[in-house]
């Protein structure tokens, strides 16, 4: 019940914020602007986040040195822009304090800034990844697992909170069934915070940190609780010496901040439906850095023009994505994938490694599973798509 309770609390805050959102799809209105962004460095204080090997290095001094700079490049370009930060200095702000910052400042967009990290003596992942809320299920059951390490290990800083038990309602960052009531607000923002996560994906390619780790849909705490368009970025690894050298340096920060400006002014471009009155932010400079070792990916096969399915075509695939846009066929987010896209009344399904043959589209599944979480295997017939079993 302390669950339930706590998903209507959110559920009252975030309507406000849909009635002024830009609906999915459409063009916004002229009189809607992105005129608030808040920007969270995440950590602080009492809490280090991770720490490098040799214990000089801690995430919550590198996440700020990047939001400090993203803030500035922001209130310099985007003046009409009001720049809010949930901590400007080694403070500890509890993890609902975070999202209760953005929704009083009714902000339009939520950036969380993080670094990433793996236990033990492994050194090999590396790369950045960026997060949009996403549904959790049951364990062993987990439609997230390759990320749930991560989602635990941000979420657990409730637990240097006082009284978190009684606070947080029974949340528990690790008990699967407390994320299950994630699942029912993560539509509410989606599309936008997919969005600014794929222009922020987009942007950081080949940048300080060269490898892209791609965007999931992730049960964080501070994206649920948020009432608007949200995104966490692993800016990268600071257990892997490639990415630590260009996480530690202030040309590399700087080159962070500046990808990320990037994809601030593309999505205020495009939310506010006329361009963003800017000033360009200081030239990118490449950064030097040595080969890191690549992180793991899912072999694609060339990209290829997307089709329209008729309907009264019976094949299986792998539906990836639902979207009210029509997307092309070099989106990064179909990784190469060719696709075939249906449509369903204002909605379009995306079916990826379409076969007439089942067993040979379920041999396929399990490696789409990896780069898709959110996927599962549907039948197309006589015009209809049914999920299979």
């Amino acid at each position: 019940m302390d669950i339930i309770r706590n998903f209507l609390a959110v559920l009252v805050a975030t309507i406000p914020f849909l009635a002024a959102s830009p609906a999915s799809g459409q063009a916004p209105s002229s009189q809607i602007k992105l005129t608030t962004v808040v920007i969270d460095p995440g950590h602080g204080g009492k809490d280090a986040g991770c720490i490098s090997p040799s214990g000089k290095t801690m995430e919550k001094t590198v996440v700020l040195d990047i939001a400090t700079k993203l803030a500035e490049k922001i209130r310099s370009g985007c003046p009409d822009v009001n720049v809010v930060m949930t901590r400007d200095d080694d403070t500890f702000v509890e993890l609902q304090g975070r999202a209760d910052i953005a929704n009083k400042a009714k902000a339009n967009l939520f950036i969380s800034i993080h670094v990433n990290s793996v236990d033990g003596k492994r050194t090999g992942p590396n790369g950045y990844s960026v997060h949009i809320l996403g549904q959790y299920t049951s364990k062993k059951k987990d439609l997230y697992a390759g990320n749930m390490d991560v989602v635990r290990r941000e979420n657990s800083v409730i637990m240097l909170e006082d009284d978190y038990t009684t606070k947080y309602e029974g949340f528990n960052p690790s008990d699967p069934e407390s994320y299950i009531f994630m699942n029912l607000m993560r539509n509410s923002f989606l599309e936008q915070s997919f969005k600014f996560a794929k222009f922020v994906d987009e942007e950081m390619r080949g940048g300080a940190i060269k490898t892209s780790r791609g965007i999931s849909q992730d049960p964080f705490y501070v994206l649920w609780r948020t009432a608007m368009p949200a995104v966490l970025v692993e800016c990268g690894f600071m257990s892997n010496p490639t990415d630590r050298e260009a996480l530690i340096t202030s040309k590399g920060k700087d080159r962070i901040a500046s990808d990320l400006y990037d994809a601030f002014v593309k999505y205020k471009k495009e939310y506010d439906g006329v361009p963003a009155s800017t000033s360009p932010a200081p030239a990118k400079k490449p950064v030097e850095t040595k080969p890191a070792e690549a992180a793991d990916t899912v072999e694609t096969k060339p990209a290829e023009k997307e089709s329209v399915v008729s309907e009264d075509a019976v094949l299986y695939g792998i539906q990836v994505l639902v979207s009210s846009r029509e997307m092309k066929s070099s989106d990064p987010f179909f990784k190469g994938y060719e696709f075939r896209r249906f449509k369903t009344g204002k909605l379009f399904k995306y079916l990826i490694l379409c076969s007439n043959d089942l067993s040979e589209v379920k041999k396929s599944f399990s490696t789409v599973k990896s780069s898709y979480p959110d996927s599962f295997i549907v039948k197309s017939e006589n015009g209809e798509l049914t999920r299979v079993k």
